[in-house]
């Protein structure tokens, strides 16, 4: 399977997903988001794989961002739609059976921090930097940032980095739960690579049990994912996602 947005390969029994838009800090355009998608499903019945390690090119970035470009001009109904596409995405990897971890080398923003939080564990390299800044652009988060934010880290100090849109450091993060550890640079592949070696000497249908297990926790009668969806497709017709977004191109403050 070619890809045009990532790069696959497989070191062991490790399926490595690589964000292959440096020039872009690994932005998640649509196209990237579906690869992604269609990486992580190819290996779910391959018995070689154990784990799925998700990172980005370069040294700079895991993933910054959804391209804010490509959906500046959407109507309500194309922005909901943009939104239930992304949970799809996100949905796929959280309940993939085989672990997936998020390497973060560097800025894991926006649909790139909601990326890394579908993943079932967060390792970082020390010059990782997470945030949710969409409300600069007249948005909530998209990519059920608002619901696994608050699942990590719980409902007050998520709800202050969703308002504020402050960013966090790896030590930040570490401390609030949101990572598992934090590595040099350096390591963080072969750290990432170390832990896919301590699955492959487990039960592969009993990883699979936990996962689906732990995943039933969260489901509630609240429909907080579709809320977030909806909300995010409203946002699409006002004034404040107007002046955000041509702020952004324009690099400047938006004036709310």
């Amino acid at each position: 399977m070619s890809f045009n947005t990532i790069l696959t390969s497989q070191e062991n029994n490790a399926f490595i997903i690589t964000i292959n838009r440096e020039n872009k800090l690994n932005a998640l355009n649509r196209e990237t988001l579906q690869e992604i998608k269609s990486a992580v499903l190819s290996v779910q019945d391959n018995k070689s794989v154990r784990g799925i390690i998700i990172t980005g090119s370069g040294l700079k970035a895991f993933a910054a961002g959804a391209d804010i470009s490509e959906f500046a001009s959407y109507s309500i109904q194309q922005g909901a739609q943009l939104s239930a596409d992304g949970h799809s995405v996100m949905n796929t990897i959280e309940n993939s059976a085989i672990p997936v971890i998020a390497a973060i080398n560097g800025y894991s923003l926006g649909g790139g921090c909601e990326l890394a939080m579908a993943c079932h564990i967060r390792i970082a390299a020390e010059n990782a930097k997470f945030g949710q800044p969409e409300v600069n652009l007249g948005l909530p988060p998209g990519y059920a940032g608002t619901q696994r934010l608050v699942q990590l880290i719980g409902k007050g100090k998520a709800l202050e980095l969703l308002l504020t849109t402050d960013f966090i450091n790896a030590t930040q993060a570490l401390e609030l739960g949101m990572v598992s550890k934090i590595v040099t640079l350096e390591q963080l592949l072969p750290t990432c690579l170390e832990m896919v070696d301590v699955f492959s000497t487990k039960s592969l249908s009993a990883i699979a049990s936990v996962i689906k297990c732990v995943n039933d926790h969260f489901k509630s009668t609240t429909p907080g994912f579709e809320t977030e969806i909806s909300e995010f497709g409203k946002a699409f017709q006002t004034e404040d996602f107007i002046e955000g977004t041509l702020a952004f191109s324009e690099k400047r403050k938006p004036n709310f």
